[in-house]
C-alpha cells in the first residue's frame, strides 16, 4: 500500500519535529541549579516537585488515553508540546513552590502524551507491508540521534549561558518548545493515524489482566520490580549529581560540557547494548546495577573524606561516567528481557504493569530523597540513597539467580505454557 500525499508530508517532517521535540534542550543540565541558585527553592522542594511528575503521569495516563483516541494524534501532540510551553513558563515566573508543582503538572500532560503518540504518528503513516518495521526503525533511529546530537549541543551552551544570565537557557527551552507546537500544527490529518489508539476503559482492563497474568510468572514479577526499582533510581540521579556538583562548588559553566560528554558516552553504550547483552549474558543485570548503586555510596563517602579538589573532581566524574555507561543500554535491555517468551497481546500487558510500577517506584525514591535532602546534604543523600538501593537490588538479583536469565528448556511449564516463544 503506497502512502497519500499527506502521509508522505508527515514522513518528510518527522525527523525535523523530533530532533526539536523529542524531549526538552537546553533544560536538563541547569533546571536543578536554577531552581535552587536564582528562584531560591531549596533542593528538597526540587526533589519532591520531581517525585510528583511520575504521580501525576500515572493519574493522567488513562484519561488521556481516551482524549487521544478522541481528538487524534496531531491534535494531542499540539496539546502535549504546548503544555510544555507552560511548564517551562512557570519555572521562569516562579516565585515558591506552587509554581514548580504547576510546572510538573504540565510536564506530565505533554510526556504521557507525546509517550502515546509520537512514534505512533510515525507508524501509522508508513505504508503497510514486510518493510514497514524497518523503514520505521530506520527513520525513528536517525530522529532520534539527531535529537542527541542537539542535545548535546545545547548541554554545552547551557552552562556558558547560564553564567551570562541565568534565565537565558531556559527561554532558549521555551523557544524551542513554541517550535514543537508549531511544528505540530504543520502535521497534517490522516484517516489511518486516528485508528490505532486504545480507549481508556481498555487500558484499564489491560491493567487488571496484565496483573493477574503477571502474579502467575515469578520471573515477570522480580524483573518488573527490579526493573522499576533501578529505574527511578537513574530518574532520581539526575538532580542529585547536579546537586553534588554545586556542594562541590563546580563552576555553572562546566555542568552543560560535563552532562554533554556523559550523554554522548550514554548513546555510545546503548548503541552497543546487543554487546553487553552477548558477553554477560544472565549477569547483565547484575553488572549494569550494582556497580551504579555503589558508585553514588563512594560519591557519598568521597565527598565527606575532603580529599584535594582537582582529585575529588576527578573521581566524581569517574563514577558519573560508570553511571552513564550503564544508563544507556539498561532501558533497552530491561524491555528486552520483559518481552522474551511472550505474545503480541501479552506484551502489552507487561508493559501496562511497568509503567505502573515504575511510576511507584520513581515517586517512592524521590520522596525519599526529598525528606533525605531537608536534613543532609545532596552527597549526604545519595550515600544514604546509594546504600539502600545496593541492599534492595542485591537481595533481587539473589532472587533472580533460580528464576531470570535462565534457558527456555530451564524454566518450569508453570511458568512459560501461557507464552509464546519470541
Amino acid at each position: 500500500m503506497t502512502s497519500t500525499e499527506e502521509e508522505k508530508s508527515n514522513i518528510k517532517l518527522y525527523p525535523i519535529y523530533k530532533m526539536l521535540s523529542w524531549d526538552l534542550l537546553f533544560y536538563y543540565s541547569i533546571i536543578f541549579i536554577f531552581l535552587v541558585q536564582i528562584k531560591h527553592i531549596s533542593p528538597a522542594d526540587v526533589l519532591l516537585g520531581e517525585a510528583f511528575y511520575p504521580f501525576f503521569k500515572f493519574i493522567l495516563l488513562v484519561p488521556f488515553t481516551a482524549i487521544i483516541e478522541r481528538i487524534g494524534k496531531r491534535k494531542s501532540l499540539i496539546i502535549a508540546n504546548s503544555a510544555n510551553v507552560i511548564s517551562i513558563l512557570c519555572y521562569i515566573i516562579a516565585q515558591n513552590f506552587t509554581y514548580v508543582l504547576i510546572g510538573q503538572f504540565f510536564a506530565a500532560v505533554a510526556f504521557v502524551i507525546k509517550g502515546m503518540a509520537e512514534t505512533n504518528l510515525l507508524y501509522d503513516n508508513l505504508p503497510r507491508g514486510e518493510g514497514r518495521g524497518a523503514q520505521f526503525s530506520e527513520i525513528d533511529g536517525k530522529s532520534t540521534a539527531w535529537y542527541y546530537y542537539i542535545d548535546a549541543i545545547t548541554s554545552v551552551a547551557s552552562g556558558f549561558l547560564y553564567i551570562i544570565n541565568g534565565y537565558l537557557p531556559l527561554v532558549l527551552c521555551l523557544v524551542c518548545c513554541i517550535i514543537s507546537v508549531i511544528l505540530s500544527v504543520k502535521f497534517k490529518e490522516t484517516e489511518r493515524m486516528n485508528t490505532s489508539a486504545i480507549s481508556g476503559k481498555d487500558y484499564i482492563k489491560n491493567l487488571r489482566h496484565s496483573f493477574k497474568y503477571i502474579l502467575q510468572s515469578k520471573r515477570l514479577r522480580y524483573l518488573i520490580i527490579f526493573g522499576a526499582i533501578f529505574s527511578g533510581f537513574l530518574s532520581v540521579l539526575i538532580s542529585l549529581r547536579s546537586g553534588v556538583l554545586e556542594e562541590i562548588a563546580m563552576p555553572e559553566q562546566y555542568f552543560g560540557v560535563i552532562f554533554a560528554v556523559l550523554g554522548i558516552v550514554s548513546g555510545i553504550s546503548a548503541k552497543n547494548e546487543s554487546k553487553f547483552h552477548n558477553r554477560l549474558r544472565n549477569k547483565t543485570l547484575t553488572v549494569l546495577a550494582v556497580p551504579v548503586a555503589i558508585s553514588n555510596i563512594l560519591i557519598g563517602f568521597a565527598v565527606l573524606a575532603k580529599p584535594p579538589y582537582e582529585l575529588l573532581v576527578a573521581f566524581i566524574l569517574v563514577m558519573y561516567f560508570i553511571q552513564f555507561v550503564a544508563r544507556g543500554p539498561f532501558y533497552t535491555l530491561i524491555k528486552r528481557y520483559l518481552n522474551n517468551f511472550t505474545t503480541h497481546t501479552i506484551r502489552n500487558k507487561i508493559s501496562a504493569s511497568y509503567n505502573l510500577i515504575e511510576s511507584i517506584a520513581r515517586t517512592l525514591i524521590a520522596l525519599l530523597s526529598s525528606i533525605l535532602l531537608r536534613f543532609t546534604t545532596s552527597s549526604g543523600t545519595i550515600l544514604v540513597i546509594g546504600c539502600i538501593v545496593t541492599i534492595v537490588l542485591v537481595i533481587l538479583l539473589d532472587k533472580m539467580k533460580t528464576r531470570v536469565g535462565l534457558k527456555p528448556e530451564e524454566y518450569s511449564k508453570a511458568e512459560i505454557e501461557f507464552t509464546e516463544l519470541k
